[in-house]
């Protein structure tokens, strides 16, 4: 068994077994001295687990997608997105082609995502804030990546009306297996939980608090639901949400999950339903600010959303834990974590895991004691090529979770 390494007899074996080139050479090896035992399969990784500090600084880092070399491209509030190396140790570029933001408060460039065909085609979308008559609203914008520059660059959906207020602008962008995608968006800090009567999150003429989809170019999928009100604009998918700054599909699916900042008290992981509404602000587990921790008293609606409204799946009661970044695990480096959910924290400054059972029902939830050691705010969560997870924080950090 003397074949060399490119032989159409080793590519063979290396496509029937599935094996890596440095686990064939190894039983090159060993069948050289007659032995016919297959190589053993590498054990997942053991022993506590780290949470790395990379050593690339980021100026209010907000957005993470990883592109096909394994570099990292990350979105930093103030306006800039940059190319990081894939080892995390520096900047390898700031692109050009971004468009102004309006980086006051909680805006800024937002999220980053891949197109679903970006080795044949290199759309990046990413959503910011951008002033308007009016005011400032969510934006969702593409272009293609050439290089160090973003080109073509050009709006495709808008949020409405234009807000003069600096908060609650989500979002998130979550692609689909049809290659559709979701937006989130936030209510513009417009739904004072003490008096719900402005009703922007359940006004279905306004795209304020809303989980949206869109075609790639900003179109509108012709089977998206249909929400029978008067002046329902086409697009929602879900509507009655406040902050959503949490997004991912569940693997294997199209199930979309969220969380999103509630008031006191009040934050919410959700599954996210087609036509469906979510009750901000009409009902939350959330208090007014006034009050110094959620009590059943200070509830809008009373708390309780169903049978009217989606529950939560959870809730973070009675504290406030400002939920930012979300990712489904999937990779081999943690098998005890397998199709567990986790959710970074921007209040407390941990890292929230969550175990879900068949029905989508939380059984457990426990904080990863690696990264709340690091006392650091998480923005982002989002599981590498290489199986870790990779957080950003606040602070201009990038966090590998690893062994």
């Amino acid at each position: 068994m003397n074949a060399p390494a490119g032989s159409a007899t080793t590519t063979a074996l290396r496509r029937a077994l599935g094996w890596t080139v440095g686990g064939l050479l190894a039983l090159i090896a060993a069948c050289g001295g007659g032995s016919s035992a297959a190589a053993p399969t590498p054990s997942p990784p053991t022993g506590p687990i780290k949470a790395t500090v990379l050593a690339a600084t980021l100026a209010s880092p907000w957005g993470l997608a990883f592109l096909l070399d394994g570099r990292m491209l990350v979105t930093q509030k103030g306006g800039s997105m940059v190319i990081v190396r894939a080892d995390g140790s520096a900047i390898d570029a700031t692109l050009s082609g971004v468009p102004a933001v309006n980086s006051s408060g909680q805006g800024g460039l937002l999220d980053v995502a891949l197109d679903p065909d970006f080795a044949t085609d290199p759309w990046v979308y990413f959503s910011f804030s951008e002033d308007g008559s009016g005011g400032a609203g969510t934006a969702l914008a593409r272009g293609r990546l050439a290089g160090n520059a973003l080109q073509n660059v050009a709006v495709i959906w808008r949020q409405t009306p234009k807000v003069n207020s600096g908060i609650h602008f989500g979002s998130r962008i979550v692609f689909r297996s049809d290659k559709t995608l979701f937006l989130t968006v936030g209510e513009r800090g417009q739904d004072d939980p003490a008096a719900p009567t402005a009703q922007n999150a359940q006004n279905v003429a306004k795209t304020l608090g809303k989980v949206l989809r869109l075609n790639r170019d900003g179109s509108i999928p012709l089977d998206n639901p249909v929400f029978n009100l008067p002046g329902a604009l086409p697009g929602l998918w879900s509507i009655g949400h406040r902050n959503p700054q949490g997004a991912a599909l569940k693997p294997g699916s199209d199930e979309l999950w969220i969380t999103e900042h509630g008031p006191r008290g009040g934050d919410e992981l959700n599954r996210v339903l087609a036509g469906r509404n979510y009750g901000w602000p009409l009902v939350s587990y959330g208090c007014p600010y006034t009050f110094t921790q959620s009590d059943p008293s200070c509830r809008p609606g009373g708390g309780t959303h169903a049978p009217t409204f989606e529950e939560p799946r959870s809730t973070w009661l009675p504290i406030s834990t400002a939920p930012s970044g979300l990712a489904f695990y999937d990779g081999a480096r943690f098998p005890e974590w397998s199709g567990n959910l986790f959710a970074g924290a921007l209040v407390g400054a941990t890292l929230w895991r969550h175990v879900l059972d068949a029905s989508g029902a939380v059984t457990l939830r426990d904080e990863v004691a690696a990264v709340k050691a690091l006392g650091q705010r998480i923005r982002a969560v989002k599981q590498g090529p290489d199986g870790w997870l990779y957080l950003l924080t606040d602070d201009g950090r990038i966090v590998r979770i690893e062994r």
